[in-house]
């Protein structure tokens, strides 16, 4: 398969990560639906694109021609129900909780894709993969926030996944102009694992005093030359998100992935980060964007 006959994308859930990845296959020339149940979420997923054209224009990576076609490349649906049959690439990206995700993942299957995927950053591919009618064109297909910046897409191999949904798989990855590796079915697979411990280790270090959350943070960027540091990619991420991944990854590996009472707190008043307005950091309330 080449990247022409991936002419057909639909992602499930308009949140970040979902409208991060229709964003970069629009831009990939792709048409992309989107399916959003939740009128206010369609219509802040809508809000970042407009938003995240406009600053391309500005800096020069879009012209206002190529800007207008990317927005309308990706289109809205209220159900899985509405998407066309066989389309050639389906992407789950909904919350972290498996009984969610095997059902929309079997009323995505009933849509026949070629590829069905899920954006899961720490369940079982596997597990998830009893919800599919056919488990060989499944597989993981785990993406980075800020997706339209990150290089990598992570493929996760289940015990069913065929060569040829790999192959494919990584067809789109570098149609999108990012890299993939593939790893298999291990819960928190590669990535999760080495991002989330380092952001549980500095939440830690916040909670008994080490230091601020700004200079923890300082310390990363500085002496380890991350982009940004583990409290703030914890923000941009979804604290809820941390939560839910820190608590998978304790039932499978013990100890280690025990989330800080900090971070359980901060949930508990809905604290969430960047979609909340307040995590470790301020930021801007997203009630307040304009549409």
């Amino acid at each position: 398969m080449t990247s022409d006959d991936l002419n057909s994308i639909a992602v499930i859930g308009g949140g970040t990560m979902g409208v991060g990845i229709a964003y970069v296959a629009a831009l990939a020339g792709m048409p992309v639906a989107v399916v959003e149940p939740d009128n206010g979420r369609a219509e802040g997923m809508r809000r970042t694109i407009r938003d995240t054209v406009a600053s391309a224009i500005g800096r020069g990576k879009l012209d206002q021609a190529g800007g207008d076609a990317l927005a309308r490349r990706i289109t809205h649906v209220a159900a899985v129900e509405d998407l066309a049959a066989e389309l050639s690439l389906i992407i789950e990206s909904i919350p972290e909780r498996v009984d969610l995700k095997l059902d929309v993942l079997a009323r995505c299957a009933a849509r026949r894709p070629r590829l069905l995927a899920s954006n899961t950053s720490a369940l079982s591919i596997d597990r998830l993969s009893q919800a599919v009618s056919d488990p060989g064109t499944f597989l993981g297909m785990h993406f980075f926030n800020p997706v339209w910046s990150i290089k990598l897409v992570e493929l996760v191999r289940g015990a069913a996944t065929s060569e040829a949904t790999l192959a494919t798989a990584r067809v789109f990855v570098a149609a999108l102009g990012k890299e993939s590796l593939t790893v298999r079915d291990v819960p928190g697979f590669a990535t999760s694992r080495l991002d989330l411990i380092a952001s549980l280790e500095a939440m830690r270090m916040l909670e008994s005093g080490v230091a601020s959350a700004a200079d923890i943070d300082r310390a990363s960027v500085l002496a380890y030359r991350h982009p940004v540091g583990p409290l703030r990619l914890s923000d941009i991420v979804g604290l809820d998100v941390r939560l839910d991944i820190a608590r998978t990854l304790e039932a499978v590996h013990g100890e280690r992935f025990r989330p800080p009472q900090l971070l359980i707190d901060m949930v508990a008043e809905g604290k969430l980060g960047v979609k909340s307005g307040h995590g470790f950091f301020a930021w801007p309330d997203p009630s307040r964007k304009e549409a």
